[in-house]
């Protein structure tokens, strides 16, 4: 899949840290349990090492740490300065990270948003709803909103599915109806000049967020998480018709395999065009339509 004049095989709207002090899970219970309810085996990377296997995935990604809603400011302020150094120090496959933190935290959290955006190399904030125990509609979001509007950076909301509170009785107390497309749909017709990621593939309510992407031009559909031959039928169906334009792509590094992962959407009955843009083309263009180019 080399193309002249691409420097990059893909690029990758969702992945995460591999190193021990960016790591999705955070405890030996945490670990035990992605290992027993989603078979993924934990493996941590020096900072080089990190890079290395980005380099060699030949990627450029977006990184989102997932954990951060949790932490103290000051370890919040610590770990996003840790994001910033190593955008810096790897620019060639970083193109920037999301910010997550919880908006109950008010003016606290939006001027260490701002931080992160001008200073940091952050290119968005992201919300996983289930997680955080509201829907992307209340109003604790609106400043958040209104300030990513306002720096023409970008916003992404999980929807459907969400390994928070997975496998646990009860779900800790999440609910997953939180991550239901119906607020995405809410919030772009709220904030029309906002740009929104729904990230996942939105299962079990592919068909809502296939039509909520379809009606609301201020929404892009980012499939992090699942493997494409697990995507339910309409969803396949229209990646190569009505949302060719509109899909991005996220590996979920360090949870998928770059090679696994690659070779399993070119398995699948997709032409190259739609490949391309999938992999790279409608994340360049969703760039360039907020004045950045990669």
């Amino acid at each position: 899949m080399k193309r002249e004049g691409v420097d990059m095989k893909a690029i990758d709207m969702h992945s995460h840290w591999s190193t021990k002090k960016g790591y999705l899970w955070r405890t030996h219970d945490e670990v035990k349990h992605a290992d027993k309810r989603f078979r993924i085996k934990t493996f941590y990377r020096t900072e080089e090492e990190m890079a290395k296997d980005l380099r060699k995935a030949d990627i450029k990604t977006v990184l989102d740490f997932g954990f951060t809603i949790d932490v103290s400011s000051e370890e919040l302020r610590e770990l996003h300065d840790y994001a910033g150094q190593f955008m810096r120090g790897h620019p060639d496959v970083v193109l920037g990270w999301w910010v997550c933190l919880d908006p109950r935290t008010g003016l606290k959290g939006l001027r260490e948003l701002e931080r992160c955006l001008k200073d940091l190399g952050a290119i968005g904030f992201i919300a996983n709803p289930t997680g955080l125990g509201i829907p992307p509609t209340d109003p604790v979001f609106y400043p958040f909103y209104e300030m990513c509007s306002e720096a023409k950076a970008m916003v992404t909301l999980c929807v459907g599915f969400t390994a928070a509170g997975a496998g646990y009785r009860g779900g800790q107390g999440l609910l997953l109806e939180h991550c239901h497309p119906r607020y995405v749909d809410e919030v772009a017709a709220k904030f029309p000049d906002l740009t929104i990621i729904a990230a996942r593939t939105a299962w079990p309510w592919e068909r809502e967020m296939i039509a909520v992407t379809l009606h609301k031009t201020n929404v892009w559909f980012e499939l992090h998480g699942w493997p494409p031959k697990y995507f339910a039928p309409e969803l396949r169906w229209d990646i190569s018709r009505r949302l060719q334009d509109r899909v991005l792509f996220g590996a979920d590094y360090p949870l998928f395999d770059y090679s696994r992962l690659f070779s399993d959407w070119e398995s699948e009955d997709y032409t190259s065009e739609i490949l391309r843009k999938i992999y790279y083309e409608n994340a360049q263009s969703l760039f360039q339509s907020l004045g950045r180019n990669i």
